[in-house]
């Protein structure tokens, strides 16, 4: 065990959550493989058909139901550190009917928000008397507020993408594919330190107008504007974000002019993040300079998402969203603006709220960069 995952993944997280839970009114969490489980214990559990499922009660100790094969994974796992009880069983045992048999009669229990449906409804048949809810709902407000370390594992992941914006220019020139650019980048996300590759989106040309444009075999042209939009996980388990805009050649002139207009836009949310600022009051500084210039029909998706061990998780920068800014959020700031047919452009920093307002974590050049 690493002092950075010591940090990142404390033992009082078990205590903090089993407080939530109660708090909410649930007789018990059930956390199986995913980011919930992760946060909580620290455990990169294998999502399998067979059940790994930490059992967090209201009140009582803590157990984690382990599947005998995976309990050597478990056990030098951070989980290790927690002082849970490890049950592990065996191929012709029924961990659903165990879990069921230990809990007894709770009325409301909340399940991991990644559980899959066939586990949900095994847990339904072994606690038949039990409402179901989202674990999201009380972990949430620990997930949100990242810890000085999670900050600092952010930081880590925004300059590992960074480095590999750095190089986009090497792999752009027209007469390639964005398959064929999207494979450097791929390799170039891991060569920068990322354990996995989450994403790699270039969008030539017209393709540019579509925000989450699957990689194609289309040729890149000379003069079209580039979308690359990437990220990835790092070994510790924080994610990576980041968009910026290319152009192979000389861009054209209506491109450029609505892209000075992006880049006002997502300053101007980024300037708008501080502590007691609705989460939609950021959404609506990037809009506002948009819509002021006539492209407002043509941002077409929320100014940004929460991140953390996930890619996307709370907050959420939307309409609608009044959940007031707190130090330690952590999200995306991504306007864009896309014409179908022609091109699109989105730029995009992760940004950490602290006391004093948004630091960013992204820190390549937000200017259209020309190959």
């Amino acid at each position: 065990m690493t002092t950075e995952s010591a940090d990142l993944y404390p033992v009082t997280r078990l205590a903090d959550a089993q407080r939530a839970t109660a708090a909410a009114g649930l007789g018990a969490l059930l956390l199986t493989p995913g980011p919930d489980l992760r946060y909580v214990t620290g455990y990169d559990a294998l999502p399998l058909e067979r059940l790994t499922c930490l059992v967090l009660p209201a009140e009582g100790d803590a157990f984690l139901v382990v599947p005998r094969l995976e309990l050597p994974a478990a056990e030098h796992s951070p989980a290790s550190r927690l002082g849970v009880e490890f049950v592990p069983w065996d191929e012709t045992d029924d961990p659903y009917a165990a879990i069921g048999a230990r809990l007894g009669g709770v009325s409301r229990v909340g399940l991991a928000d990644r559980m899959w449906a066939m586990q949900s409804l095994r847990f339904r048949d072994a606690l038949p008397g039990a409402e179901q809810v989202l674990a999201g709902t009380v972990l949430r407000g620990l997930r949100m507020r990242k810890s000085p370390a999670e900050v600092a594992a952010l930081r880590e992941a925004g300059a590992a993408i960074d480095a590999v914006h750095a190089q986009v220019p090497e792999f752009l020139r027209a007469g390639r594919t964005e398959r064929e650019v999207g494979r450097d980048i791929a390799e170039a996300i891991v060569a920068a330190g990322h354990a996995t590759v989450d994403f790699v989106i270039v969008g030539s040309g017209p393709n540019g107008a579509s925000p989450h444009h699957e990689l194609s075999d289309r040729v890149i042209q000379p003069g079209e504007p580039v979308v690359v939009d990437i990220g990835g996980q790092m070994p510790s388990g924080y994610c990576s974000d980041s968009t910026r805009v290319y152009c192979v050649g000389e861009p054209p002139a209506d491109f450029v002019k609505y892209y000075d207009v992006l880049q006002r836009a997502q300053e101007a949310a980024c300037r708008a993040v501080r502590p007691g600022v609705a989460c939609e009051a950021i959404d609506a500084a990037a809009r506002e300079v948009i819509a002021e210039e006539g492209y407002g029909e043509y941002f077409i998706h929320r100014t940004g998402h929460g991140i953390g061990l996930e890619t996307h998780e709370e907050p959420y920068i939307v309409a609608g969203n009044a959940e007031p800014m707190a130090p330690g959020f952590a999200f995306s700031v991504e306007p864009g603006i896309y014409l179908p047919g022609a091109h699109g452009a989105r730029i995009e920093d992760i940004l950490v709220c602290t006391e004093e307002g948004g630091e960013r974590v992204n820190h390549r050049p937000r200017e259209l960069v020309i190959v």
